[in-house]
């Protein structure tokens, strides 16, 4: 079974290859990401984060639109960071082996699937054509990493996210990977693990947004 970190990085790469952001550079510590957006215009991921890399990293890159990805418990790093740097909710590293898994789509609704640039990706609408789930995948070799599985609030509790994830799986598994990866949120871990999906970390998730942004270190 792949340790903790050597999951870090393959979640890492097929993240990359699922928002289209930059390649990973490599740091003593992990990798940074130039993501290119906005409210996040760089990440830095930790798979094995250390109070001094931790200190060093939330002084040097204070800068708004800074994301941290810590793979440790908030309770952990918390005291590692100084002022400006905000907590998003909690995420888990997750992992299931791939299999071929039938996914029939509920009465009312239809589902689409393509896949660009390697990335498989699948849509649920009802049947006028309203939004009601989504989700991707990225094989990268051996593992592929699901990401941004969605499912409209008006649309929840119907099976919909199983159906998105077992297809999302099957055609992962048709594409050669044997591991599927990801970062789920307190809610989703609940639905993965439904599917058979095991947490293998907890994942402090952090950014720069300073309260007065002309403190910001440069």
């Amino acid at each position: 079974m792949e340790s903790v970190p050597e999951l870090v990085e393959a979640w890492t790469k097929g993240w990359v290859v699922s928002r289209g952001a930059a390649a990973p550079v490599a740091e003593p510590w992990g990798w940074s990401i130039d993501v290119g957006q906005v409210k996040q215009v760089c990440r830095h991921v930790l798979p094995e984060p250390d109070e001094a890399s931790v200190r060093k990293l939330a002084h040097t890159a204070a800068v708004p639109g800074t994301w941290l990805k810590l793979f440790a418990d908030d309770d952990t790093v918390r005291p590692w960071l100084g002022p400006g740097w905000e907590y998003e909710q909690p995420g888990f590293l997750m992992t299931v082996p791939l299999a071929p898994a039938d996914a029939p789509v509920p009465a009312g609704y239809t589902l689409t699937r393509w896949t660009t640039g390697g990335v498989l990706r699948v849509l649920v609408r009802t049947g006028d054509g309203h939004f009601a789930a989504r989700g991707q995948i990225a094989p990268t070799g051996a593992t592929a990493v699901a990401d941004q599985i969605e499912t409209a609030p008006a649309h929840r509790r119907r099976g919909l996210g199983s159906v998105v994830m077992r297809t999302l799986q099957s055609g992962a598994h048709a594409a050669g990977a044997t591991t599927g990866v990801l970062v789920g949120t307190p809610e989703g871990r609940d639905l993965y693990g439904s599917l058979g999906w095991t947490t293998r970390s907890p994942m402090a998730s952090l950014y720069f947004a300073p309260t007065d942004p002309a403190s910001s270190a440069p």
